[in-house]
């Protein structure tokens, strides 16, 4: 049985596994701000409603020049899409019959928007800290590689400094740097490598508003890149592309100071209570830096039994099927609210007592 490529939308699990779906779900696949949107949007909903009978601005505006203001570089730098899904399709066409290096496990999008052009996938694996030697033999030969940082679904963060190097070597190869920072927003701006774009013209970093602000409903994402990349993948991607609603609030969003601060310090809270957790009962847990945790059962073979036992008591945890290198063994838990955090405590608990000596 194929699940799932994606977390979200837990009712695709159940049919999929032929499990009745119970009247209450928490799904901790997702890994948005469990805090939901800023409530200015709710606040202001009627006269973002209002936006619907216009059309929206081509270039995103009036967000594309608050994400250039947000990060200090030009608005010609700033490329805005409808998610952050959408400007890996429109990049996927730009390596067409050329050579890319992926670094597994990692988002499923890159290899997927790949596939239709004939792209030579070259995969390294690291869960964890990776080998510069290995990276730089297979950027010589390749003209680009995708970096999701921090991982996705690991959580872990190449320091910045490795950032550095594999963007400096690659630019000596031609090779350009796809850099995902969807994640970024929970740790620290001052991780991204966006202030070094100056001096990396071979770098493309592609930011997700989803994630921090929990509006993955309006689709907004955005890329940061020099000006001639910039305009070479918005020649290929529609007119009117994002929409007059997310641009809106996404500008807005973007003013969140403080929305965001107790964001990155309630999810660090929760990743840290949830990583004692699953220590006291022997789970690998692989050091996290944003709102998830990835761990693995004492036990790997008991993970399917594990997993269809906490969906029957209305808890989904994010399957690894479809990461290489992780290959349905271990799980991926977005961080909730606290309440949501000490009930799916309780019910692995009680699976755990079961199941496993502490």
């Amino acid at each position: 049985m194929v699940l799932p490529n994606h977390g979200a939308n837990a009712h695709h699990v159940y049919e999929r596994l032929g499990i009745e779906m119970p009247e209450v779900v928490i799904d901790f696949s997702e890994n948005v701000n469990p805090l939901g949107p800023p409530a200015f949007v709710k606040e202001r909903w009627s006269t973002y409603a209002g936006l619907i009978t216009k059309y929206p601005d081509p270039n995103g505006e009036p967000f594309r020049s608050a994400a250039a203001k947000y990060h200090n570089v030009s608005v010609s730098n700033v490329l805005v899409g409808n998610g952050a899904a959408e400007l890996f399709a429109a990049l996927a066409k730009r390596y067409e019959n050329k050579r890319a290096v992926l670094i597994h496990p990692t988002f499923s999008e890159y290899e997927a928007t790949l596939a239709p052009y004939n792209v030579y996938i070259k995969e390294i694996m690291a869960t964890g800290e990776l080998s510069l030697d290995e990276v730089f033999d297979e950027v010589e030969f390749a003209e680009v590689i995708y970096i999701c940082r921090p991982n996705n679904p690991t959580g872990y963060l190449i320091p910045l400094e490795t950032i550095k190097q594999i963007a400096e070597y690659a630019k000596r190869y031609k090779c350009e740097v796809i850099l995902d920072e969807a994640f970024l927003d929970f740790i620290d701006e001052n991780e991204s490598f966006i202030p070094y774009l100056k001096d990396f013209p071979n770098v493309i970093i592609v930011r997700s508003m989803t994630k921090m602000y929990a509006i993955p409903g309006l689709r907004l994402g955005y890329a940061v890149a020099s000006e001639q990349i910039v305009n070479d993948i918005r020649s290929s991607m529609p007119q009117w592309n994002s929409n007059a609603i997310a641009t809106a609030i996404g500008a807005e969003c973007l003013q969140e100071e403080a929305y965001r601060n107790q964001a990155i310090t309630f999810a660090k809270e929760m990743r840290e209570q949830m990583t004692v957790f699953l220590e006291k009962w022997n789970c690998i847990v692989l050091p996290s830096t944003t709102n998830f945790i990835c761990f693995q059962l004492p036990d790997a073979t008991r993970s399917k039994a594990f997993f269809t036992y906490l969906l029957a008591k209305g808890c989904v945890l994010r399957h690894t099927e479809n990461f290489k290198g992780l290959d349905g063994k271990w799980f991926r838990v977005g961080m909730k609210e606290k309440p949501q955090m000490e009930h799916l405590q309780k019910e692995m608990t009680a699976w755990f007592e079961e199941n496993l000596s502490s």
